[in-house]
């Protein structure tokens, strides 16, 4: 199996575009792909095995096997487990309140649908405008918004609506109502 430019790009990405050995960087370099435990030792072409390494220190090495990782390579295993850890909080963050939106968009669409029960929203109003409306006004105020426009266009559930994105402009600009 040969590296392919993706899996080389990786694993630049990874080792910040330094060689492993010497620290050096492009243009004064060129990198290449060296591995950790020799190909000719029966190495594979696995990313853990693979590091960045400049022309010179790579033909320098041949197939000598390395008995230890780098230190600039350990180091920067330690960082990308940091980021890993970082970017894993990240996304449970962002799902929190992806699902937080949900319930809210929900809870408004249930106001909607007392009012006309044989009506829902469409996908884009709830990801586009509804989102938008909970970015800028508490969710208190976008529902009674929902409320106070189902009550005064009881008959078309279009019109209703937008009144309802009426109501949500109008106190996001400060005007009263």
């Amino acid at each position: 199996m040969s590296i392919s430019k993706k899996q080389r790009f990786e694993v630049f990405k990874r080792d910040g575009f330094q060689c492993g050995y010497c620290g050096r960087t492009p243009p004064e370099v060129v990198l290449e792909i060296d591995h950790i435990e020799p190909k000719a030792k029966k190495g594979k072409d696995d990313i853990l095995n693979l590091l960045t390494a400049c022309f010179d220190c790579n033909r320098g090495k041949r197939d000598i096997p390395l008995n230890k990782i780098p230190s600039k390579l350990s180091e920067n295993l330690e960082v990308l487990k940091i980021k890993e850890e970082q970017l894993k909080e990240y996304r449970r963050f962002v799902k929190k309140i992806e699902l937080r939106l949900r319930r809210d968009i929900d809870s408004i669409e249930k106001i909607f649908c007392h009012a006309y029960p044989e009506k829902c929203f469409s996908s884009q109003f709830r990801s586009v405008s509804l989102k938008r409306f909970l970015g800028l006004l508490p969710l208190h105020i976008i529902q009674e918004a929902m409320v106070c426009a189902c009550s005064r266009i009881s008959d078309d559930p279009i019109r209703a609506v937008q009144y309802f994105c009426g109501i949500c402009w109008r106190k996001i600009k400060g005007d009263a109502q």
